[in-house]
């Protein structure tokens, strides 16, 4: 554990600069608790060979005919899919007492809040399972005049959708134009023709270079050397050097990634910009969010398996066995097994080599894991906005900031005009503040581990002063979850490294699902990869479509 003040920590996450902006302010923190999910289990049995409970005979056999080790986005994707295909007979275990990995949501005062993973981009027509998922929420509103699918009005992100604030004002959009010379907005003008140029482009079998999710994007030669560079490199190597379009793709690859550009897949930089957009020169598809973000859709997935998921069930062990898969977790003080005909492994890669037996057999690819921390600050009142500023967003960005800014849980309740007339954009509400660290993983989990509730409630306040002055004397409370091993992060070579698509194939009877088999942390690969395993476990028991 690190030993340092509290003003060391803030310049650590965010800078000399702000650390002695708070010289002289010493205000008092408000209550809140600190998350760490999964941590003290997960290091006990998975890393610690002579825990008894690792070894241990179990205590009882179970059967079932599937068994989903993970409950975060994939597992319960796979569950939810494998029950539309007609396995029933299933069990999901997951180490944590509440399900859905880094999409978890939270409640409180009234309000719902996002944990980690907060929207998903509204489907194109390619995207199938997704459509059925958000129709199944009653989130799908047809088709549009050209065929599109269309996303319900109640869960497109209500306008305005995003602010970044910028040399002390809040301005529409995110990149910083004001003051923009022209020499920016001719670059600005490149970078997007190019983003159109990959959008329209096809290989010879009509694949695109980049999609949502990834499996169903182009293999050619051309697409994928993009993944042998960096951002940065693919920017430089075009002559894009305007510090507004570095800083824009910068935050990008800082939103989606957890990295910068200089280490950031180009193919990832990119496909950030163009697998959003339906056709060239069209708008980004929208947001599609909720006030617990992605927790809607865990909470909606869930509720289809129901007590098929088992909570707090630690697996230690997946092994096949003649014909069978046994499955060896802790639960409580009790270790119990399962015998099942196919297993569904939706865990990071990292946990799965500890638990899977014979998948260390196989070529290991290199994932590299970024560690984040998110901040749930409960205010009593809106903070005040300054005349000629931008109105109050979903997404509120700050551009001189490591953060990526805050976004509103109340944002996206009662959407009506009347609500809005009536002032929902005052009183009370829960903003929830992220921080990636864009650095290392190692010196992440080494320098940030031994942080304190405290200390990242000061950096999270710190942070959002700079832009709301009058925060402090709002907050009431603050809790904060922080992720060790939050998400795969793209680094080059990460997206088509050969070693990650073999891993794609079962071993044996059990199959692999999460976002690590894409090397991107999104819900969309998440749903992707549990939805094809449970099809291939479909296949292997042959039951009936």
């Amino acid at each position: 554990m690190t030993a340092w003040s509290r003003r060391d920590f803030i310049a650590l996450v965010l800078g000399a600069p702000v650390a002695a902006a708070c010289r002289g302010r010493g205000p008092s923190l408000p209550d809140g608790e600190l998350r760490n999910p999964g941590k003290a289990v997960g290091h006990r049995l998975w890393r610690d060979p002579t825990t008894p409970t690792s070894v241990r005979k179990p205590d009882e056999w179970r059967t079932a005919e599937v068994v989903v080790v993970g409950g975060g986005a994939s597992g319960l994707a796979a569950g939810w899919w494998l029950g539309r295909r007609g396995v029933t007979d299933l069990a999901v275990l997951e180490l944590d007492d509440v399900v859905g990995g880094t999409s978890q949501a939270g409640s409180g005062g009234g309000f719902e809040y996002p944990w980690g993973a907060h929207y998903v981009v509204a489907p194109q027509a390619h995207q199938r399972h997704l459509i059925e998922l958000l129709a199944e929420l009653g989130g799908m509103d047809g088709n549009d005049v050209d065929g599109a699918p269309m996303v319900a009005e109640a869960l497109r992100c209500r306008a305005p959708e995003e602010r970044v604030f910028y040399r002390g004002r809040w301005y529409d959009g995110l990149y910083p134009a004001a003051g923009a010379t022209a020499d920016d907005r001719t670059q600005l003008a490149a970078f997007e023709r190019a983003i159109d140029g990959w959008v329209g482009w096809r290989d010879d079998g009509g694949r695109r270079a980049f999609t949502l999710p990834t499996s169903q994007a182009s293999r050619a030669d051309e697409v994928t050397q993009l993944d042998r560079l960096t951002m940065a490199a693919w920017l430089d190597a075009r002559g894009l050097t305007s510090p507004r379009l570095r800083w824009l793709v910068d935050y990008a690859c800082r939103d989606d990634y957890g990295l910068t550009a200089v280490d950031t897949s180009a193919w990832a930089g990119l496909g950030y910009f163009a697998a959003r957009r339906a056709r060239p020169g069209a708008e980004a598809q929208p947001v599609v969010t909720w006030p617990g973000g992605n927790g809607a859709l865990i909470a909606h997935l869930a509720a289809q398996l129901g007590p098929r998921i088992q909570r707090g069930v630690a697996v230690t062990r997946v092994a096949a066995v003649d014909d069978r898969v046994e499955i060896i977790g802790h639960q409580g003080d009790r270790v119990i097994g399962w015998r099942a005909r196919r297993a569904i492994v939706a865990t990071p890669l990292h946990v799965a080599r500890h638990v899977v037996v014979g998948l260390g057999d196989r070529a290991q690819p290199t994932i590299d894991r970024g560690a984040w921390a998110v901040a749930n600050l409960h205010l009593r009142a809106r903070p005040r906005e300054r005349a000629g500023d931008a109105a109050p967003a979903w997404d509120n960005v700050l551009h001189d900031s490591a953060s990526l800014g805050y976004v509103v849980a109340t944002h996206q309740t009662g959407l009506t005009t009347a609500a809005v007339a009536q002032g929902r954009d005052q009183g009370p509400t829960v903003i929830t503040w992220y921080y990636p660290f864009t650095g290392p993983a190692a010196d992440a989990r080494r320098e940030l581990d031994g942080a304190s509730r405290a200390d990242w409630a000061a950096a999270a306040l710190a942070d959002l002063t700079r832009a709301h002055a009058d925060l402090p004397r709002l907050v009431t409370r603050v809790d904060v979850t922080y992720w060790g091993h939050g998400m795969a992060r793209p680094r080059p070579g990460a997206v088509f490294d050969p070693a990650l698509a073999n891993l794609r194939a079962p071993v044996g009877p059990i199959h692999l699902a999460g976002t690590d088999l894409s090397g991107l942390a999104l819900f969309e690969e998440a749903l992707d990869h549990g939805v094809v395993a449970a099809d291939q476990v479909v296949a292997a028991l042959a039951v009936p479509a």
